[in-house]
This record gives C-alpha cells, structure tokens and sequence, in this order.
C-alpha cells in the first residue's frame, strides 16, 4: 500500500490577506488568493494512482441435493398425582417470671 510521506509542500504555509467578509464573520467565505508572482515553483511529485475496472462473470452451477426424511415419534405420557396428606402438631410452651426475688 503506497503511503504520503510528508514533504515541502505539506509544511509550507501561504500568507493570506484577510477578507472582508472574514473579519465579518461570515460561514463559507474563502480567504483571497495570494497576490501573483512571476516565479515558478518546482514541480511536485504526486502519490501514485490506481484504477479500479471492475467486472461481473456469471456462471451456472447446477447443484444435486440428496434429501433425506426422518420421522420423530413423540411418545407423551402424562401424570396425575394424587396427593396423600398428614398431619402433625406440635406444643410449645414458655415460662415467664416476673420480679422473682431470691431468697
């Protein structure tokens, strides 16, 4: 993968004059182009490009599906309960003593 490798061009900064409608504030406005100078700059060197060509080939491929039948038996059985009860009780039993005095 061919990469940008930084060089003059991307550190050189132009001096623009601020426009009108810069100082106003005003979105969207471009800075004037610099002033015209009767030199020539070397030519710089660009990043290669690819073409991409694309293309679509159709192509028919029969396909053979061998098909295979199982049959699943469900066998439910359903169960009934039929509760038995008991019964148990117990007692308890607390003592309280108030204010016993000792003697």
């Amino acid at each position: 993968m061919l990469k940008n490798n930084p060089n003059e061009r991307d550190t050189y900064q132009m001096n623009y004059q601020e426009s009108s409608c810069a100082s106003n504030n005003m979105s969207g406005c471009m800075p004037p182009c610099p002033p015209p100078c009767d030199c020539s700059c070397p030519p710089v060197c660009e990043c290669p490009q690819n073409q991409v060509c694309h293309r679509v080939l159709n192509y028919n491929v029969p396909h053979i599906i061998p098909m295979h039948t199982t049959v699943v038996n469900h066998h439910i059985y359903n169960h009934t309960y039929t509760p038995v009860y008991s019964y148990s009780e117990v007692d308890e039993v607390e003592n309280i003593y108030q204010n016993r005095c000792c003697r």
